[in-house]
């Protein structure tokens, strides 16, 4: 059974069937005291998520990730979505509260809220997916967004005709930053004077917004845009096919969305590594610290399906990239590049 937990009142009640509406209703057994038991009954996995399950994103892969963590550990699972920043607290809290083994907490902004209550409930263990945090009973769950943005920045400048690419995020903070990094590298590995520019929205999921600063960025010249959005991210990719320029997908494979405009997208199986982990706290072998995947899992990091205006010699070259990444003939580093710490390619 999946659980829905009413994000604002945070009120469990029994019923016999998840209310799947904006209500929020939930349902669930009564509550049992957090248990050290590696077999699935009786583990219990959480998460909470800033966004909606259905956004074909960000969001939904958390989700389908407890989800499939109860499929392959017979685990019990519950789920809270759209949390306002000023819940967190408290959304995380209540399910440590309620008996939850495993909570995830769905996004890089919830660091702040792990880090506050984490020592409150030392008999859950909380994960902070794209979070920057470790602790005893702390970790995060990071894709490592630099591989997947470097090969989207080498097809970009191979397709760029004004030799400007954007790049729109929801938030700033260290996952975006990272992911933008990674497209620059990319694309200055080919054309080490391309101009590269990033926009904040403030918000994941508001498609006015998005559209707005797509078609800004299309003004200013960009003619290819890497997008990390959750709802939001359709309004990109549509912007950019209706002004006929090039876009990339992110985390599901979104060439469906806009098939004029997508040139690939970077899939990040947020699912599976978010059931990797969970089955590593059933067996009580997770640890404080930060679990970061990159193209070397290509079940969980990898590029998607190449649109049609996609040559065949860049797909190939980026594939021979990508490679090279896993053999690890390029490589990043930590480095500092105009006073900032940052990460820098390397060949071996």
């Amino acid at each position: 059974m999946t659980l829905n937990l009413n994000r604002r009142q945070f009120v469990w009640y029994s019923s016999a069937t998840v209310a799947t509406s904006l209500l929020l209703k939930a349902c669930s057994q009564p509550t049992t005291p957090p248990t050290a038991n590696s077999g699935g009954g009786g583990f219990k996995i959480a998460i909470a998520l800033p966004g909606v399950i259905s956004d074909k994103a960000w969001n939904q892969s958390g989700y389908e990730g407890v989800n499939l963590a109860k499929q392959k550990l017979g685990a019990e699972v519950a789920y809270v979505e759209q949390v306002a920043q000023a819940d967190q607290t408290e959304a995380l809290s209540d399910f440590a509260r309620k008996g939850y083994n495993l909570v995830f907490a769905h996004g890089g902004q919830f660091d702040a809220a792990i880090e506050q209550i984490a020592a409150q409930f030392p008999n859950t263990f909380f994960v902070g997916v794209n979070g920057n945090l470790k602790g005893e009973n702390i970790a995060s769950l990071r894709i490592d967004h630099l591989q997947g943005s470097y090969l989207c920045g080498i097809i970009g400048a191979a397709m760029t005709k004004s030799n400007k690419l954007a790049y729109i995020g929801g938030q700033e903070f260290p996952a975006t930053q990272e992911e933008f990094r990674g497209f620059e590298l990319g694309a200055k590995s080919i054309k080490p004077n391309i101009q590269i520019t990033s926009t904040f929205t403030g918000d994941w999921n508001d498609v006015a917004k998005a559209k707005e600063a797509t078609l800004a960025l299309i003004s200013a010249g960009n003619d290819v845009i890497y997008q990390w959005l959750d709802s939001a991210s359709p309004a990109v990719l549509q912007a950019a096919s209706d002004k006929g320029v090039y876009a990339f997908g992110n985390t599901k494979d979104q060439l469906d969305v806009a098939p004029k405009a997508v040139l690939t997208s970077a899939v990040k199986r947020l699912d599976i590594a978010i059931a990797y982990l969970a089955e590593l706290a059933q067996q009580k072998q997770i640890k404080g610290q930060i679990y970061t995947i990159g193209l070397e899992r290509p079940d969980i990091l990898a590029l998607g399906k190449f649109g049609v205006a996609v040559p065949e010699a860049i797909q190939q070259n980026s594939l021979k990239v990508k490679q090279d990444i896993i053999d690890k003939k390029i490589y990043f580093e930590n480095c500092r590049e105009t006073g900032k710490d940052t990460r820098c390619a390397k060949k071996a």
